[in-house]
Order: C-alpha cells, then structure tokens, then sequence
C-alpha cells in the first residue's frame, strides 16, 4: 500500500446546541451574532485520519493530512481547531458570507483539490448539520470515478491498497471492500473526536494555512435552486385529558377519527 495523502473537508455550522432561529426576511437561520463550530461528521473524520496515523494501521503508513473548508474568513477558526486535532496544514477557499455552496459545486471542488494535493484518500462526514444533503461525498466519488464507502462506523486497512468499511444498516451492519484511492463518508458511531488540548492548538497557528479562491480551482457558484422562503414549523397543539372511555370515545367523535 503507498503512503496515504488524505483529504479531509470541514464545514463551519452553527453550533448543535444552538436552536437555529428564521432570520427577519425569511431567506435562512440568523447567523449574525451566532455560536459557530466545526460540522460533527466533519470531527469524526478529522478524528479518523489521525487515529490512522497514530495507530499505523494503514501499512505504507500516512503521509499527509489536509484539511479544506469553503467559506468566509471565520472559517479559519475550524481549520485551526482540525490542525489543533492533529491534521498537518490546511486549505481556506474564501467565499463571501451567506452566499452557501450547493452539495455538487462543493464536489467540484474538492475533485479539483484531489487532484492538486494528489489525495488518494478522502474522509469526510456524511451531512453537514445545516442543510443535511447527504449528497457531497457521493457526487465527488463520481466525479473523481473513484468507490466509495458512505456511513462508516468502522474503517480497516487489509493488504494491499485494500480498505473495508463497516456501517451499520436496519437489523444489522454492512460491510464493503474497495481498493483506494476511495472516497469515505463518516457516521456518528466511528469514532469519539478528542479536545484539542492548549498546547496543540498553540501549535495550530504556526502551521500552514493556504488561502484560495474558487476560481483558483477553476470553479464557480452556479446555484440551481432557489430558497423561496423558510419558516418556523407550526407550534404543536396541546393535549387534552378525557376522564373515562365513554369521554374519549365522544372526544374521538367529535375529531373525526371514528
């Protein structure tokens, strides 16, 4: 097996333990004023790529880890947290605020980053918890023509350039062999991502940070949806108490159900 050089994308989202509110013109969530963090699929797989390292568990062992998040110059932040994790240095494709990348423009550029870092390994998380498309690690499989394995739980180096990937399915768990270079998308059982201790994330801002553009890679934002409108789903109704079967069967009647 050659040494692996992988590629692990990073998305900067609200923070999950923040309750998203609708913005004032309908168009999105408020953003301004927000906690901010690194996508938690997206820390699985930074988490992966060094346990891969540390453990030498691939046999030509891992070369290089880089890191690469779209968006606007707040999203250093989570590139300083993944290198603080362990990745080795980091790409920022800067993109103007509010102005998101759909799911198979972000394909086309990672399939540009592939091919300029000469990755033959790319982890990244299943969904970002914004939109939760589902769509980028498969659409850059299939532009790169490379397999890919989505939801894993469990990533395992055999002979060769032989990797086997486990995910957990309805009933039971699933598991599939394919030969790098692949693409892998991640699942919340995995792994359990580490806090970036103080003197790694000291060591984070001495490590290169590229700063690109999309036309650097040749790319642009063709967008082709459209938000019509968000709002905030209908506060749910509250129950009622009934104080014996013949009221319950009145109240049933007088909804409809029977």
């Amino acid at each position: 097996m050659s040494a692996l050089r992988i590629l692990v994308p990073v998305k900067r989202v609200i923070d999950y333990a923040v309750k998203p509110r609708v913005n004032k013109a309908q168009t999105g969530v408020e953003t301004a004023g927000v906690k901010h963090s690194m996508n938690p699929f997206d820390e699985l797989s930074v988490e992966e790529s060094v346990r891969i390292r540390e453990k030498k568990s691939a046999p030509g062992g891992v070369e290089d880890i880089c890191v690469i998040s779209a968006g606007p110059p707040k999203a250093q932040d989570v590139l300083r947290t993944a290198m603080a994790m362990g990745a080795d240095r980091a790409i920022h494709v800067d993109v103007k605020e509010g102005e998101d990348l759909e799911p198979l423009t972000v394909a086309k550029l990672l399939r540009k980053a592939v091919e300029a870092e000469k990755s033959n390994l790319v982890i990244l998380g299943k969904q970002s918890i914004d939109d939760d498309a589902n769509q980028t690690g498969q659409m850059l499989a299939g532009l790169l023509g490379w397999p890919q394995a989505t939801q894993a739980s469990s990533v395992q180096f055999g002979e060769g350039d032989s990797v086997s990937v486990t995910k957990e399915v309805d009933g039971g768990v699933e598991t599939v062999r394919a030969k790098l270079p692949m693409v892998v998308t991640t699942d919340l059982r995995l792994n359990e991502p580490r806090y970036a201790s103080l003197p790694n994330i000291m060591k984070a801002k001495k490590k290169k940070l590229d700063k690109k553009t999309l036309a650097d890679f040749g790319v642009t934002n063709e967008r082709r949806l459209k938000v019509l409108k968000v709002t905030e789903p209908a506060p749910r109704q509250g129950g009622g108490k009934v104080d014996d079967v013949d009221g319950l069967v009145s109240k049933l009647k007088e909804l409809g159900a029977i």
